[in-house]
């Protein structure tokens, strides 16, 4: 069985992290994020791949190229117009053959054990797949509608009153019929053609069964639901140390850290932590879990990171606290600067997006960095900030809401 992962997107929800990198090629849990699906999909012998790209294709295809060093083949598609998801879908058909085949978006998290689900429904039924995630909020989604033999009966677009809480989760294992329903589907109000009206559709004529899952999948929309998804595949990781770790550091839990890197005497790290090549970790610093540390960064004396994300090659040196935060490449964050995590009265943080208030639903986050931002000493950063890449932030400035691209804050 081959599958085909849409990976088309500009990502203009993640920026200002996507401001120069695919959203596919964002690194959680120690590895571009696109490299997670992959990994599940070889786990259930799934190997031949074939990814649509759009923006960004060339740095995607640069940094997977054909599969062999993953063990696998892949191919790619291009996609000149974005016309919606169908419109994507249909890109497959001439790669497909009569074959089923699973279709997959490229933006969410997925597990091994989901395209084993999956797979095991259309080895017992033979019928096509849609695959529902449980949500606390289902006025946010798709909606999976069912019958008493689970199979799909309707789809139901973010409604107000919505009869279960089982969201479209973007996992699909379609058989060839899907192409016929493609063709026929019209322009949806959103001036799109939507793969969900294509379903629709089909389930008039043919059983589509509906996998439940659980706690193993997540929409990765927006730029703080990268710290979940990182949680989430952290989870199972083993301890493997290849850099050097002195005898006075103290690790707890599953910790990786990659060659290169040394972890100086008085850090302490309790897992689970990722750390890249080539890292400089302490002396005298506190590691929480849910942290992934990229290549070449620097994590020095006093520093407290907790359930963070810094990519590679940035630097946070001195008498630092960072938590629930994202930090892209190649930043610096001057001494005794400091990141709030938390709202004094405890709600959660709600961020300003394009003059609109969005509540992200967490109550600890603190702040979105994208590439080439420099940070003065003692800085202050409120909680969801967010600020733009190739920023510079002044000694003492305090930060809050949105700071737009190459901005200069005193």
């Amino acid at each position: 069985m081959k599958a085909f992962i849409l990976a088309a997107g500009e990502g203009t929800r993640m920026r200002p992290l996507t401001s120069k990198i695919s959203k596919s090629l964002l690194p959680i849990a120690g590895k571009p994020f696109i490299e997670h699906t992959l990994d599940a999909l070889k786990a259930n012998k799934i190997t031949d791949i074939i990814i649509l790209v759009g923006w960004g294709a060339r740095e995607l295809e640069r940094h997977l190229g054909d599969g062999s060093k993953l063990g696998m083949k892949i191919s790619y598609v291009h996609q000149k117009d974005r016309l919606g998801t169908a419109h994507a879908i249909g890109h497959a058909k001439k790669h497909m053959k009569k074959s089923p085949f699973l279709a997959i978006n490229g933006d969410v998290v997925i597990t091994k054990n989901t395209i084993k689900k999956v797979l095991a429904s259309y080895k017992k039924n033979k019928d096509m797949v849609i695959t529902g995630a449980e949500v606390d909020n289902p006025c946010d989604y798709g909606i999976i509608e069912t019958g008493k033999d689970k199979c799909l009966t309707c789809l139901h677009e973010k409604p107000h009153n919505p009869p279960t809480n089982l969201a479209n989760a973007g996992i699909y294992l379609f058989t060839h019929e899907i192409f016929k329903a493609i063709d026929d589907t019209e322009l949806s109000t959103r001036g799109e053609y939507e793969v969900t009206d294509s379903i629709q559709m089909l389930a008039k004529d043919h059983k589509i069964r509906c996998v439940t899952i659980k706690d193993e999948w997540l929409d990765v929309g927006r730029p703080w639901d990268l710290l979940k998804a990182n949680s989430i595949l952290m989870k199972d990781i083993e301890t493997k140390i290849e850099g050097e770790v002195q005898p006075n550091a103290t690790i707890e839990g599953e910790v990786i850290i990659g060659k290169g890197t040394i972890v100086r005497n008085g850090s302490y790290i309790i897992g689970p932590v990722i750390i890249g090549k080539n890292s400089d970790i302490g002396p005298n610093c506190y590691i929480r879990p849910s942290t992934y540390i990229g290549n070449k960064c620097k994590v020095g004396n006093a520093v407290e990171v907790k359930n963070s994300i810094i990519m590679d090659g940035s630097k946070v040196p001195h008498h630092n606290y960072m938590g629930d935060s994202v930090i892209g490449r190649n930043c610096n964050f001057g001494s005794g600067t400091k990141v709030a995590n938390l709202r004094l009265d405890g709600k959660n943080i709600v961020i300003n997006i394009k003059g609109k208030r969005v509540d992200t639903g967490i109550r600890k986050f603190g702040v979105i960095v994208g590439d080439d931002v420099k940070i003065g000493i003692n800085a202050t950063i409120d909680p969801g900030t967010i600020i733009g890449e190739k920023s510079f932030i002044g000694p003492g400035a305090i930060v809050r809401g949105n700071i737009a691209p190459k901005s200069k804050v005193y």
